[in-house]
C-alpha cells in the first residue's frame, strides 16, 4: 500500500484495487451511478477490498472505476477516528430506490450499525449521483446533499479518470 500526505489532515492511499479501472463485461447494466464508501471502525481498507469483490460478484453492480482511498477527519461528530473514504463508479440495472434498498442490505451484511447521526461506522455506502437524476424524497436525495462541500468526495472524484 502506497500513501501520499496531501496536507495535515488528508492522506491518499493506493492499494491493489483502489484506484482501478475495469472493462464493462455485464450486458444488463443500463444505468450509471457514483457510490461513496466510508468507514472508521476496524480494518476499513480490508473491508473496502471485501466490498469490492462482493459487489463485483453481484448481479446488480458492475464496478467501472474505483478511486484512491482518502483518509480524512470526521465531520459532524468529531470525537472519533479519522475516516477512510473512496468512490465507486458503477453500472447497475437497478433504479435509484432499488439501488438504495440494495446498498442498505449490503451495509447490513457488512455489519453496519446506525447508532446516531455521523456516528463511527464499519461501512457507509451513499449514492452520490445516479445519472443526471434529481430526487428529493424523505429516504433519498440525489445528488447527495452537500457532496460538493465534502473533501471525502471532491478529492477522490477529482482524481478519477471517468467523467461522471
Amino acid at each position: 500500500m502506497i500513501h501520499k500526505k496531501l496536507d495535515d489532515k488528508n492522506i491518499l492511499y493506493k492499494t491493489t484495487l483502489f484506484p482501478s479501472i475495469n472493462q464493462s463485461k455485464k450486458t444488463n447494466m443500463h444505468h450509471k451511478a457514483l457510490l461513496g464508501i466510508g468507514g472508521n471502525i476496524g480494518d476499513v481498507q480490508r473491508r473496502f477490498h471485501h466490498l469490492y469483490y462482493y459487489l463485483q460478484k453481484s448481479n446488480f453492480i458492475e464496478i467501472i472505476e474505483s478511486s484512491y482511498i482518502l483518509k480524512n477527519p470526521p465531520f459532524g461528530y468529531d470525537k472519533q477516528d479519522d475516516f477512510f473514504n473512496a468512490l465507486l463508479y458503477i453500472k447497475t440495472p437497478l433504479l435509484p430506490f432499488e439501488l438504495l434498498r440494495y446498498i442498505l442490505r449490503v451495509e447490513k451484511i457488512f455489519r453496519r450499525k446506525r447508532l446516531f447521526a455521523n456516528a463511527p461506522r464499519t461501512l457507509d455506502i451513499d449514492i452520490i449521483f445516479y445519472e443526471d437524476k434529481i430526487i428529493n424524497h424523505p429516504t433519498l436525495t440525489l445528488p447527495h446533499p452537500h457532496w460538493n462541500e465534502r473533501t471525502s468526495v471532491l478529492i477522490p472524484l477529482l482524481l478519477m479518470k471517468n467523467k461522471i
